[in-house]
């Protein structure tokens, strides 16, 4: 009221006074300052209007789908990224209604490349879910890398300074990070890092991942030392043969020729050399001549093929970081035993199935395990327990007797092998939830179990009872992993931290933290110096175990990593998601090697063969394939003095169920070569053995 009726009294003064002019401009200036507050409290109504997410986003599409073929796929890229917050957006403003229907309209775009997350992001139905749903909260805290050719960018730019999509445009400002690459646009399935969820620096796994990682194999290991052994050995016993056969033929040349009188190899006899020296270098030559056929007869069908043609004989060699137990005696003499007996799988040596079912295990069976020599399998069950089957004893009658450790039962934590002359298995009882994970000790005397009660169980196999009980993680423990060489073994959880542990200390030894997401796999590198982590986060981590630090980080799937394998040289990594897709990447340098295509679902288990030469890969498709990793890393070393893009990996073989899914699979060391052992998961559970036979 005090502005109006000073504008009265000035307006009264100027007509007093005769001032027209002023009169006048003061009523324009008024009239001015009236259509500018109108405009503003218009704009404001429509920065509050929820239909402009619809409308932003709409035409934002309809233009992305009708760009030129050449550069479509890259623009659709886009797509997600602004749907996810624009859908965030709406529902952070309170608009749950159009949030909902927003959802709803626009959810078929995006529902086979990020079906999980949509899923997860469903259950949004306030703002508070924002802050309690853990994707949500990541997705608003970090942002998206896209890629994109320079034209594409250019293209996206011009579209939005043409239509000033304000929403849009603030969408891509906050929550995107575009990464410009001169030249043709690339092919999406060339490139699984196209679009990826990264913090909130784009330069953290850059940075992360110019660490130097040591990927070679222990210096002086068991192993080495027997195929040194071996190999010496193998030499030796080739030059006796050879002075053998010298002696022989030596001995033939003193006899006379048929139909001569004269004895030319009486020493002294002007041919006596002569001859001497035919008949040697005739021995040496039909010795070599007789190894050569037995080398090219051995190449052909695998066995008894050195490892110096591997690419694990190639492997530089490293000390460990960690203090090793020592290796006993008769676990000597199985690995060069091994050694001896080894096969060597290829392209042109692929191996064969058998198959072992577990009945009556519909939605029990959890997780399975095999010892090493191929002799204990483990299971475990949603009842929490542990059950172990000797492969030896299978289909033979159960003994009446019950077995129980030297010690006996521990508090009711052990076992039984038969209850009344009805089970066929040893029962390890302990745990009080869900058995997830259970994992062999490389020599087979120990095994480990997880469980949903956040705690890690040691038995021994031997005592047939349980040894320790390892409390420290906060949530349940989905992966548990013994090292190669046994007594450390590391473990993966629901509260995002993996841990490594010794089987003398019931407190961890180091903690491993930084994932967004649960640790849903580990896997051991082969010189025990590292571990790597798959989680729900998308990512694949790489850490120090002597210092608990992340030295790689590996950006490329689009959803949940679920199974993990290392190269037997240690170079190469493959992990699996949740979608199908499998990655190779190689360690020294934190690059994608190849993505493999070929899966249709979940990647449950990954194995490579003992000389590094295949991969074999389960999933819940119903399939084992057979991947040939050799002339794809050839491929690749040619290729980085080029500048080419990576190789994808050659598929080889796929094994085919009926309609089982593929649980899990192993390598082996085994008499007859190269043995893999993986669980089928279906109404029965089926145990399958294949290698070289």
């Amino acid at each position: 009221m005090e502005d109006e009726e000073m504008e009265k009294k000035v307006q009264q003064y100027l007509q007093r006074k005769g001032f027209r002019l002023t009169e006048l401009a003061l009523q324009e200036e008024r009239n001015r300052l009236s259509t500018s507050a109108i405009s503003d409290v218009a704009l404001e109504r429509s920065d509050n209007d929820p239909a402009r997410y619809h409308d932003g986003y709409s035409k934002l599409r309809t233009w992305a789908y009708s760009s030129l073929d050449q550069y479509k796929h890259e623009l659709l890229r886009v797509l997600y990224p602004v749907f996810i917050h624009c859908f965030m957006d709406l529902v952070a403003e309170g608009h749950m209604q159009e949030a909902r229907s927003f959802f709803h309209t626009f959810r078929e775009d995006h529902e086979v490349m990020h079906s999980r997350d949509l899923q997860k992001l469903e259950g949004v139905l306030s703002p508070s879910h924002l802050e309690e749903v853990e994707l949500a909260r990541s997705l608003r805290q970090n942002k998206f890398k896209i890629k994109l050719c320079e034209y594409s960018y250019e293209l996206l730019l011009q579209y939005l300074q043409k239509t000033q999509a304000l929403v849009v445009l603030g969408v891509i400002n906050e929550h995107i990070t575009f990464e410009v690459s001169p030249g043709q646009p690339s092919v999406m399935s060339d490139d699984a890092d196209v679009v990826a969820l990264i913090g909130t620096s784009k330069d953290l796994a850059k940075q992360i991942n110019q660490k130097e990682v040591h990927w070679g194999l222990l210096k002086d290991s068991v192993e080495e030392l027997m195929e040194k052994a071996l190999a010496e050995s193998d030499k030796i016993e080739a030059e006796s043969k050879d002075a053998d056969t010298e002696d022989n033929k030596a001995t033939d040349s003193k006899c006379s020729l048929p139909g001569s009188t004269v004895d030319t190899s009486v020493p002294g006899h002007k041919n006596y050399g002569v001859f001497a020296k035919r008949n040697a270098e005739g021995g040496k030559q039909g010795a070599s001549l007789k190894k050569t056929k037995k080398d090219k007869l051995a190449g052909a069908t695998g066995k008894n093929v050195r490892t110096e043609t591997s690419m694990v004989s190639v492997a530089p060699r490293v000390k460990s970081e960690l203090p090793l137990p020592a290796t006993p005696i008769e676990v000597e003499r199985s690995i060069l035993e091994d050694l001896r007996n080894r096969a060597q799988l290829n392209s042109l040596a692929l191996p064969s199935v058998s198959f072992y079912t577990f009945l009556n295990t519909h939605n029990g069976l959890n997780c399975s395990s095999i010892s090493h020599d191929g002799s204990l399998v483990a299971g475990g069950f949603s009842d929490s327990s542990v059950k172990v089957w000797d492969m030896s004893k299978i289909g033979q009658p159960a003994k009446t007797s019950s077995s129980q450790g030297e010690n006996g039962p521990s508090q009711g934590e052990c076992m039984s092998t038969v209850d009344e002359g009805k089970r066929p298995y040893t029962l390890f009882q302990g745990h009080s939830g869900p058995v997830y994970s259970v994992a062999f000790s490389p020599f087979g005397d120990f095994l480990l179990s997880s469980s949903s009660d956040s705690t890690i169980r040691l038995w021994s196999t031997k005592l047939n009872a349980n040894l320790v009980c390892y409390k420290g993680h906060n949530y349940p423990v989905w992966d548990v992993q013994f090292s190669p060489v046994g007594h450390y073994f590391a473990s993966a959880s629901h509260d995002r931290t993996a841990r490594i542990w010794s089987m003398d200390k019931i407190q961890p030894l180091r903690i491993m933290a930084g994932h967004l997401s649960d640790v849903d796999c580990v896997q051991w590198h082969v010189n025990c110096n590292y571990i790597a982590t798959g989680s729900s986060d998308k990512t694949v981590r790489l850490w120090d175990v002597q210092t608990g630090e992340c030295i790689r980080m590996f950006i490329g799937h689009r959803s949940m990593v679920l199974s993990l394998a290392m190269s037997p040289d240690g170079r190469y990594m493959a992990s699996g998601d949740e979608d199908g897709t499998i990655i190779m990447w190689d360690l020294s340098t934190g690059r994608c090697v190849s993505p493999l295509l070929g899966h249709s679902s979940c990647v449950w288990t990954l194995a490579f063969s003992c000389e590094g030469a295949l991969l074999a890969s389960g999933s819940a498709d119903c399939t084992v394939k057979l991947w040939d990793v050799t002339s794809s890393t050839k491929a690749l070393k040619m290729e980085d003095t080029k500048g080419g893009s990576a190789n994808r990996l050659r598929l080889l073989k796929a094994l085919p169920t009926k309609s089982s899914p593929v649980y899990s699979l192993r390598r082996n060391r085994g008499r007859n070569g190269n043995v893999v052992v993986l669980f089928r998961k279906w109404d029965t559970e089926t145990l399958a053995i294949w290698g070289q036979g």
